[in-house]
């Protein structure tokens, strides 16, 4: 295949057919759960042969690996993009909003089964937060670093404080998706994070 009237490098026809791996597989974990998909069925949904996609990822669990970050990684941006459109007056708008949408995105029915639900028992909890922490920790640092900076908060150890406020969020998307009346638990738990977000402010709640 040419690429731009260019012969593609093997580095590119590795990298596309995982990409193509990587989205298939995405689509038929969020349909069907962990459990229930085959390497088999990826490989056929993605047009490839099972030797490719062994060849690119050692077992299942390693390709729901993948597929884990690719969706925290979109998880992360759509907040992002979000709150940049919105423009909120100040930090703590900022942090309170980056909140809200988080929960918002996590109840999307294929973000539930493949973070929330599939990830924590396919990998293990200390992967399914070490995922989580590696997109999801540096954005909230760096909004607690401007929030500093602006004054709206006091000094703190910001690493220690992002760990905190990442693992109430992690913890407030589970309880959504566990949730009978999730628009219900939604609410609750976006009031409840918002406090928090207040607490660090050292604002009455």
């Amino acid at each position: 295949m040419e690429v731009n009237g260019r012969r593609r490098t093997q580095a590119e026809r590795t990298a596309a057919t995982r990409a193509v791996l990587i989205d298939a597989a995405r689509a038929l974990f969020a349909e069907q759960g962990f459990a229930n998909v085959s390497t088999q069925a990826i490989a056929a949904a993605a047009g490839v042969t099972r030797g490719a996609l062994y060849h690119q990822f050692a077992d299942k669990t390693a390709l729901f690996t993948a597929v884990y970050e690719d969706v925290e990684r979109t998880v992360v941006a759509e907040v992002a993009e979000r709150i940049a459109a919105a423009q909120p007056p100040d930090s703590l708008a900022a942090m309170r909003l980056g909140a809200r949408l988080f929960l918002e995105v996590c109840s999307a029915p294929d973000v539930q089964q493949i973070v929330l639900i599939d990830a924590p028992a396919a990998l293990g909890w200390d992967t399914w937060r070490a995922v989580g922490a590696k997109y999801g920790l540096g954005v909230i640092e760096a909004m607690l670093a401007q929030a500093v900076a602006e004054g709206a908060i006091p000094e703190q150890p910001l690493r220690s404080t992002a760990h905190v406020l990442l693992g109430a969020l992690d913890e407030a998307a589970l309880f959504v998706s566990r949730a009978e009346d999730q628009e219900q638990a939604r609410a609750e738990m976006d009031a409840v994070c918002a406090r928090l977000i207040d607490g660090i402010a050292g604002r009455p709640g």
